[in-house]
């Protein structure tokens, strides 16, 4: 069980808003604020973080540490470009197989497209706006399938429901 939680520490990533801008932190601060270890504040250090001087204790100042952290997040996000999907298991935009999606309409505003990788068979997701969903689709078809019912517009109670 302890490896599970160790384990999902490591995956989760650095959240800059945690950090205080007007704070000096030492290495073990900034591991302990993150759950992460010390060597890797080191490694972020020898990446690019800058530090206030040479010297012991290696101080980092809050806002450069919450700016270095932004502009990590900023170089590894993707973004969609018209007809591309995110594939989760490939961890990339890509074109979906066939060119085919479907559109399930989740508010009158709101809609999610759902296709096939073409490399892995995963699914791939796309929230998109109705109103920019031309836009958004480029050569993609895109069919629609009807939103699923919602328990509160039934006629009928469900079967486990003690409403005579």
């Amino acid at each position: 069980m302890r490896w599970m939680r160790l384990n999902a520490m490591r995956k989760r990533r650095a959240n800059p808003r945690l950090v205080k801008i007007h704070r000096s932190y030492t290495v073990e601060e900034v591991a302990r604020l993150f759950g992460t270890h010390k060597n890797t504040v080191r490694a972020w250090v020898k990446a690019g973080l800058p530090t206030c001087d040479d010297k012991r204790p290696t101080l980092i100042l809050g806002r450069e540490l919450a700016a270095f952290l932004q502009g990590r997040r900023a170089k590894k996000k993707q973004s969609c470009k018209p007809g591309e999907l995110y594939c989760v298991g490939c961890r990339s935009p890509k074109f979906p197989a066939g060119d085919m999606a479907e559109c399930q309409p989740l508010s009158p505003t709101v809609g999610s497209l759902r296709a096939i990788c073409p490399d892995c068979d995963s699914m791939m997701y796309r929230r998109v706006s109705l109103a920019k969903l031309e836009r958004v689709r480029g050569k993609t078809v895109v069919s629609f399938t009807p939103a699923p019912d919602r328990v509160s517009k039934r006629d009928e109670p469900t079967v486990n429901s003690d409403f005579g």
